[in-house]
């Protein structure tokens, strides 16, 4: 797949070429593309060439990357084939970069493979925020399952002063008369009381 510019400044003839590459995987019971060398070509000869490197896509695909670079920054997509040419002096960056080299069917791309990995840092701290939750909520559902219930330390022994819905008993039943001579005194029949255990 050629890509021609013509002249270019200085560079006469300026083409950039790749070289794709096609073939069958028994795993993926299917056909995979790559991208196998990119060429710089000027003033009608090889100048740079650099061997591509995890770019590959299925056949029925295509491939798609923010980047594809010679740069450390970009992952280095793009290595120089030899250091004898004059690979080493060019910086190759492609921003937006989609390739298809086969089954193109209407002069549109298929479906894209992303470059992004799977375990891209904003995937991998979406990981880390989800584990750290469910930290909390386990923690927080062990509590409450170890949580002592008020109610298995609160005795008391119903008292019509603080819970109204018990009977009033009749004040002749409360008092009971003591028998002395000559005072008469009363006594409680019902000596209620409430013990708060905590």
């Amino acid at each position: 797949l050629s890509l021609k510019f013509g002249d270019v400044g200085n560079l006469k003839g300026l083409v950039i070429r790749f070289l794709l590459t096609t073939s069958y995987y028994e795993l993926s019971v299917q056909n995979w593309f790559s991208l196998h060398r990119l060429q710089l070509l000027y003033n009608h000869s090889i100048q740079a060439t650099f061997n591509a490197t995890r770019i590959y896509a299925p056949a029925s695909y295509s491939y798609h990357c923010e980047h594809v670079s010679s740069l450390q920054r970009y992952d280095s997509l793009l290595i120089p084939s030899s250091t004898n040419d004059l690979s080493k002096l060019w910086e190759v960056t492609f921003t937006d970069f989609q390739i298809q080299g086969f089954n193109i069917q209407e002069g549109h791309f298929a479906y894209a493979k992303d470059c992004a990995s799977f375990f891209s840092p904003a995937i991998l701290m979406g990981l880390v925020m989800s584990l750290v939750l469910l930290l909390v909520l386990a923690y927080a559902l062990h509590m409450l399952i170890h949580l002592k219930s008020l109610d298995r330390h609160y005795e008391c022994k119903a008292s019509p002063v603080y819970f109204a819905g018990v009977k009033d008993n009749d004040v002749a039943d409360e008092k009971e008369p003591l028998r002395s001579s000559g005072n008469e005194s009363y006594e409680l029949r019902n000596q209620e009381f409430c013990k708060i255990y905590i």
